[in-house]
């Protein structure tokens, strides 16, 4: 699996709705992990007298009892839960002044980022990750919660300005989402001085030998773990005065078929010159190969945090299907009733499996007059960041994208996603019956209406296998994917409006 993400060409179609992040409907192994414990109710961190909040001692681990467990007090209408480790007292930030962050800190989230106040998992989280003594944090944050200002507020706060190497590294799947992450981080810290770097793979032409450049002096590292591996081999890149690890996404970090050698190898070269590093793990979804990394590798008396179930779901975006017979009438159905109804909704991603699919839509779309994109692997790095730029300026309505773009790719003009392929997993024997991929339709589902906004998303259903795999994803998120007719204007026009995207 290498860095990699999928580009194409240039401008219009039907924009998206906004929503909320989504999440499994059945338990993650954050939520049975806590099947044992008490299930308490918690109030109002701010604005509810102290006597309502609930922080009873709880065990996290009855057979080796060696920490005492308790929830976190949480703002407003609670829907994060956190376990915290051992006796160290934290408290809900409502402000960012509760932090006791630096003035520079505090310009850049106010003035540049334009925030307000911390969001719910901020809230919570932040306190953890930046109180003393510094534990290691396992968090199952959906998408569009606020987890990456969680990870980049953390390391900047983190980072001695004085000390010119580096104090913080956060690594990512793919280059856009370590480009993405690089960005946040300049500009939430542009009046600190902190310096960073994004290591990401650069195109050949350009690229100076590893082995010739000069030892890494930022003091922020971003990028992907194949870059980040390298320059550790060849000991251009110091982990000894690292004070904070963060693997975003890091169930695909960690996945066999993913970056797992990669990750584990930095992992262990950190553990050994510096093991008191902290380490904060974030992502959407966490399977049983993150849960068994936690246990080799993350300290013992490490906290907690995740969203409670019920808002691991996909009802905050509107889910549609429809059934076409062939894939001529899968373009069909995006250029004649989406395209068409949903012209002004805002920025639209097409999901596809394959790089050829992605080609072979985006010409199609193309010889039909339409202005779209498409980001796929095979372009080059240059290509690539000039593509998710033009999408992120609002230079292009349309994006066709592999799932490269699926996890983390934050966007908030994307009111619609086009599943013109379910996403399935692959299997040794083609004859199997396929088997959905629950956690990239979950990440893909994401990103429509980002941060609270309305949110749409339409599955382009073609024969059994395509109807059989929709019907397992719907049971798996216990979610009603309603039928829209392929050629009926009225029922797309009702779809989008019950989405909140029409009028």
């Amino acid at each position: 699996m290498a860095d990699e993400s999928v580009p194409s060409d240039s401008s219009h179609a039907t924009p998206p709705p906004e929503s909320k992040p989504l999440a499994p409907a059945h338990k993650s192994w954050a939520d049975e992990a806590e099947e044992d414990v008490l299930e308490e109710t918690i109030g109002p961190s701010s604005s509810a007298p102290a006597s309502s909040l609930n922080v009873d001692g709880l065990a996290i681990d009855e057979n080796k009892k060696e920490a005492k467990a308790k929830f976190l007090d949480e703002p407003d209408d609670a829907n994060v839960k956190a376990i915290t480790s051992g006796d160290t007292p934290y408290n809900s930030a409502n402000t960012f002044e509760d932090l006791n962050l630096s003035p520079e800190l505090l310009k850049g989230l106010y003035v540049e980022m334009k925030f307000q106040k911390p969001s719910k998992i901020q809230a919570i989280s932040l306190p953890m990750i930046l109180s003393p003594p510094f534990k290691d944090l396992i968090a199952q944050a959906h998408n569009g919660s606020g987890k990456t200002t969680c990870f980049v507020l953390g390391m900047l706060s983190r980072v001695d300005p004085k000390q010119q190497a580096p104090q913080a590294l956060c690594i990512c799947p793919t280059r856009e989402l370590a480009l993405q992450n690089t960005e946040v981080l300049r500009k939430m810290g542009k009046y600190t001085g902190i310096s960073s770097e994004c290591a990401i793979p650069a195109d050949s032409r350009d690229s100076i030998p590893i082995s010739k450049r000069a030892p890494i002096m930022a003091q922020v590292v971003i990028g992907t773990p194949g870059t980040i591996k390298k320059w550790l081999t060849f000991k251009k890149l110091s982990v000894s005065r690292l004070k904070i690890l963060v693997f975003d996404e890091a169930d695909q970090m960690l996945a066999e078929d993913g970056f797992r050698d990669d990750s584990l190898r930095i992992m262990k070269e950190i553990e050994r010159v510096n093991p008191q590093c902290q380490v904060l793990l974030f992502s959407a979804t966490f399977n049983e190969t993150v849960k068994n990394f936690v246990s080799r590798t993350v300290k013992t008396d490490h906290n907690k945090l995740f969203v409670k179930t019920e808002e691991l779901s996909l009802e905050a975006v509107k889910q549609y299907k429809v059934n076409c017979i062939d894939e001529l009438s899968k373009i069909e159905v995006i250029k004649d009733y989406i395209f068409e109804i949903g012209e002004n909704v805002g920025q639209t991603i097409i999901f596809v499996r394959t790089r050829n699919s992605a080609k072979m839509l985006h010409k199609s779309l193309v010889d039909m007059g339409y202005g779209v994109t498409s980001i796929q692997g095979a372009l080059e790095h240059d290509e690539r960041d000039k593509i998710v730029k033009e999408f992120r300026d609002g230079l292009t309505q349309v994006l066709i994208s592999t799932d490269v773009l699926a996890r983390g790719f934050d966007q908030q003009q994307v009111n619609l996603v086009i599943n013109y392929d379910l996403p399935v997993k692959y299997t040794a024997e083609y004859t199997r019956e396929p088997e959905p991929d629950y956690e990239v339709y979950l990440h893909r589902v994401g990103r429509a209406g980002r941060f609270g906004r309305k949110g749409a998303v339409f599955n382009l259903i073609c024969g059994d296998r395509d109807e059989k795999v929709m019907q397992k994803i719907g049971k798996h998120f216990g979610t009603q994917v309603t039928e829209v007719p392929e050629k009926s204007v009225e029922a797309y026009k009702a779809a989008l409006k019950e989405a909140g995207l029409l009028q």
